[in-house]
Parts: C-alpha cells; sequence; structure tokens
C-alpha cells in the first residue's frame, strides 16, 4: 500500500531496528491506474524510491534496470517525500477534475460552454488537456479516501490550513452528483418513472463501484421514487450486491424500454458507439442526460432526444 500517511515509513524503519538493526527499510509507491495496471507496471511514467543510504538506492536500481535501460525518469528521495509524491499526484488530480467541475457550474449560471472552455484552457502548456472533461466527479477507492486522510494527517502535523482548499475540492466532487440528480428532476416527478441508468462502475475499464458517482446518483434517483434500471459491461454483479434494491439489465434495448429519461454515467466506449436512433424507438420520453460529457450531443439531438450535460447549454431536437 503505497498512499499511507507520511511518517508510517519512520514508524516502520522504528518496529524494524527492534527486530533487525542491519535490515533497512525503502518506500516505492506504485503508480497504477485501475484498469491499466500491466501497461502501468510494464511502462511507468516515473520510478520514485524513499531511501535512506546509497547502498538500498544501489540495490532498488538493479530492481529495475531493465526499465532504467529505457531511460524511465528516476527519482530518488528521502522516506517523508516519498511518501508525500503518491499522495501529493493524487490530490493534484482531484483538483484539477473538481475545478472543471466548478467551470461546470459557472457555465450552467452564465449560460457557458464547458467543453469549449476546456479546449481552451487545455492547449496552455502550463495546465494540459488531460482530467478537464467535466462531469460527475471522481469516485473509487483512491481519490475521495486519499483527500480525506490528507488533511486528517496534516491536521496532526499542525498544517492543517494548508490543506483547507481540499475541502471544497471534496464539496465540489459531492456536488456533482446531487446536480445531476436535480437536473433529472427537471423533467417532471420521478415517482414511478422508469429511469434508464448506462453505467455502474466508478470508471471505464474496470468493475471497481468502490464510492461510484453512477451508482450515488442511481440509488439518488431512486430514492425519489423512480423504477432505476442499470446496465453495465462489466460492473453489475459488485453492483448489484450493493444495491440489491436496484435493477440491472444486459440488453440495452429492454433496459431503454418505456424510460422516463436516460442517464449516462460512466464513459465505457461502447456507450458512445450507441445508435441513439435506436433508443428513440423505445424510450417513453425523449430525454438523455449525460453525465461525462462524453456523447455526441448532436447526434442524440438529431433522434429527436433533449440532450443535457454539466456545464452546457441544452440540445433540443429541431421543430
Amino acid at each position: 500500500k503505497s498512499t499511507v500517511p507520511v511518517g508510517t515509513a519512520d514508524a516502520l524503519t522504528a518496529r524494524l531496528a527492534e527486530i533487525n538493526p542491519r535490515a533497512e527499510l525503502a518506500w516505492n509507491p506504485e503508480f497504477l491506474r485501475e484498469g491499466f495496471a500491466v501497461e502501468d507496471t510494464l511502462r511507468p511514467n516515473r520510478l520514485v524510491v524513499g531511501v535512506q543510504s546509497a547502498r538500498a538506492e544501489e540495490q532498488l536500481r538493479e530492481v529495475y534496470a531493465a526499465l532504467l535501460k529505457d531511460e524511465v525518469p528516476w527519482i530518488s528521495a528521502d522516506l517523508r517525500t516519498a511518501e508525500l509524491v503518491k499522495v501529493a499526484a493524487n490530490s493534484f488530480l482531484a483538483t484539477k477534475i473538481s475545478f472543471i467541475n466548478a467551470m461546470a457550474e459557472i457555465c450552467d449560471a452564465a449560460g457557458g460552454d464547458v467543453t469549449v472552455l476546456a479546449k481552451a484552457i487545455g492547449f496552455d502548456p502550463r495546465i494540459g488537456n488531460r482530467f478537464l472533461q467535466a462531469g460527475i466527479g471522481f469516485g473509487g477507492g483512491c481519490l475521495p479516501k486519499d483527500i480525506r486522510a490528507f488533511m486528517a494527517r496534516a491536521e496532526e502535523l499542525g498544517a492543517d490550513q494548508a490543506l483547507e482548499f481540499l475541502r471544497d475540492i471534496d464539496s465540489i466532487n459531492l456536488r456533482a452528483r446531487t446536480r445531476i440528480i436535480d437536473v433529472a428532476a427537471e423533467y417532471g416527478d420521478l415517482q414511478g418513472k422508469k429511469v434508464f441508468v448506462l453505467g455502474a462502475a466508478f470508471k471505464p475499464d474496470s468493475d471497481d463501484v468502490r464510492d461510484s458517482p453512477a451508482l450515488d446518483i442511481a440509488y439518488g434517483i431512486s430514492q425519489r421514487g423512480a423504477r432505476v434500471v442499470i446496465n453495465d459491461p462489466k460492473a453489475m454483479g459488485p453492483a448489484a450486491k450493493r444495491f440489491p434494491e436496484l435493477e440491472f439489465v444486459e440488453d440495452l434495448i429492454e433496459g431503454a424500454r418505456d424510460a422516463h429519461l436516460i442517464l449516462h454515467l460512466t464513459e465505457w466506449k461502447e456507450y458512445r458507439a450507441l445508435a441513439p436512433k435506436d433508443f428513440a424507438k423505445v424510450v417513453a420520453n425523449k430525454v438523455i442526460v449525460d453525465g461525462r460529457n462524453a456523447l455526441d450531443a448532436h447526434a442524440w439531438r438529431d433522434a429527436g432526444f433533449i440532450y443535457r450535460a454539466p456545464g452546457r447549454p441544452t440540445f433540443s431536437p429541431h421543430p
């Protein structure tokens, strides 16, 4: 486990010294993305090691000799800095995601388009275009937990003011979920209505449903009286265990049949390839809310749907 409170390695070093004074602890955080673990192991974008001696660094260089031949960047640090690197990286990613979601809120209020805004600022090399896709926020077993643990550790160290901004990052992230529920409610009373949800995993290419924004929203919709039916290419099993009161369906067209609205909540490539006209034939109400800003708004509009997404104007069918 490489995302730990700073100071963990020092504590483990002290315990290790009691057992074997000659043993030395090093810290080597991993930066694996769910769904890409093998790729990220074989082709990491950097190697970070926290060491206490040249001998320890030399041994780790031997372990990673093949990768170092490929000129993978090598960063050697003390134990505490190595611990901080991982949680700082995750906190920065969370900040970037919540920043663009905050801009989506402003665009909704002002009548702007967050996708155009994101494209424009993404050309700035100081900013870059990664993680600038406004939507329903981050989830999973890492980012939400990590930023909260980081804040707690900073408070223990007497540096809580330094990370106060992460409270706002967390709030913006959670608000992105409730805002989608509110958008769904704009299209009439949800009581007794069928709502078809595309996606259950917290991210595509994974069956992980821990703190999934998609499932959180689906459950919130069900709490307003809707009959929620969910499809996901890989995560329906884990999702059904977590929320047995929700319905799950393999067939996309049957899932959409007689639906009051469709919610797109996990950006699987399979959903981007859907033919909107097929769904237009079976739904009760042609409304789709794209919580991930990942679908072709024009294609859905041309099929007769009202298309809504965070931070964008409404795409309504041509009269």
